[in-house]
């Protein structure tokens, strides 16, 4: 078991489904932990390792996990529907692997149950979903991940590829709505109906985010991945923006650390700093677009630098143990009654920054099995 693996194991063998480590959230508020995004994103990376490495304790976590949440009917622990949180779509992709491989049917209802979400959530006039009920009109970059790979792959496996036409639209949507053209980036969120004390004229909140980018050019890859034979016209539309996006976020990578910072277009700025968690996703949005001829191949080497500038920067080791650092823990747009989230610069910074959170952990080791796929090395 070499370093990185071990690191994982020691994640695993200190988590619970209701207290894991990874969840720093959870633990800072010293509550139980529930259904939700960040642990979706550690199984989603849990099962990669699976699948790459053949080891069945990767699978077995995860199964396990999900077990607890997911009951006999399909229902879902700490799941509400009438929440509309894209989030909480995120814990449903890997749902679809437990199902194919243990055949419990539980696992098939509770992907309905989400699905249920998807076929009510509300939309924006344009069509795109709201990011959450308390967000009305929103659409935040990190909906695209949390949403639209489960609803793809939903539509594939059940409806005869049925959702293609609305995924696309909420793609080109984003495209025409958050994109700035003067850098190519887009803007972590947009109000279609211009009412978030956060949006401008132009319902685009100010800055681009670096995770919420990190987001967007991960669902780009997973989506287009999932996507059936037959659909050319789809995938090149999806391939044309990722094209784009990947030479955009090129100027960001900082020469002196070979990450991107945490408002990506104000390197250097006081304050600001190389952030893990979006940098290890856009190696990861390399490096996979790369594999898969999404993107050029030369991109395969740029995300292989970057993940290993972040294990350069801060991968640690603390008495025998690995950290992981740089992660910003979480940041937003309002609601109303929260008005320090308004999209600013200053706001971005303020936020804390933690070590071993999945949201910086699990795009980390997806990148790890992507250099695996490539039969890269990993010097640590």
């Amino acid at each position: 078991m070499n370093t990185i693996e071990r690191y994982v194991e020691r994640i695993m063998s200190g988590s619970t489904p209701d207290k894991p480590l990874w969840n720093i959230e959870k633990i800072g508020e010293g509550k139980i932990n529930g259904w939700n995004y960040i642990d979706g994103c550690m199984m989603i990376a849990l099962l990669n390792l699976h699948k790459i490495t053949g080891e069945d304790r990767y699978y077995d976590f995860a199964e396990h996990f999900l077990d607890y949440y997911v009951h006999e009917d399909g229902s879902i622990l700490g799941f509400k529907e009438e929440d509309y949180n894209l989030d909480n779509l995120c814990e449903g992709r890997p749902l679809f692997d437990v199902w194919h491989k243990s055949g419990k049917e539980k696992y098939r209802k509770a992907i309905e149950t989400l699905h249920g979400q998807i076929l009510r959530q509300p939309r924006t006039p344009q069509g795109n979903f709201w990011h959450k009920a308390i967000y009305p009109n929103q659409v935040w970059l990190d909906g695209l991940y949390m949403a639209q790979v489960f609803y793809t792959r939903y539509t594939t496996e059940f409806e005869n590829c049925a959702g293609y036409d609305d995924i696309l639209n909420q793609f080109r949507n984003v495209h025409t709505h958050m994109r700035d053209d003067e850098t190519g980036l887009y803007r972590h969120g947009y109000d279609a109906s211009g009412a978030a004390f956060w949006a401008g004229a132009d319902g685009r909140s100010k800055n681009p985010w670096l995770r919420s980018l990190g987001w967007f050019s991960a669902a780009l890859i997973d989506v287009t991945a999932e996507l059936a034979p037959g659909h050319e016209d789809f995938k090149a539309e999806m391939t044309a923006i990722a094209q784009e996006l990947a030479g955009a976020l090129l100027p960001y990578i900082d020469k002196d650390s070979g990450m991107l910072w945490q408002v990506p277009t104000e390197v250097g700025r006081e304050g600001n700093y190389p952030e893990t968690s979006g940098s290890a996703m856009v190696a990861y949005f390399y490096l996979k677009g790369a594999r898969l001829g999404i993107l050029d191949a030369a991109y395969g080497p740029k995300g292989a630098a970057i993940f290993q500038a972040i294990c350069d920067k801060y991968l640690t080791e603390t008495d025998g143990k690995l950290n992981l650092g740089g992660i910003c823990l979480v940041a937003g747009l309002g609601p109303e009654n929260n008005r320090r989230r308004d999209g600013s610069y200053e706001y971005y910074i303020s936020e804390p920054v933690v070590e071993n959170d999945a949201k910086g952990l699990a795009p980390f080791l997806m990148c790890y099995t992507e250099l695996l796929l490539a039969g890269d090395s990993v010097e640590l």
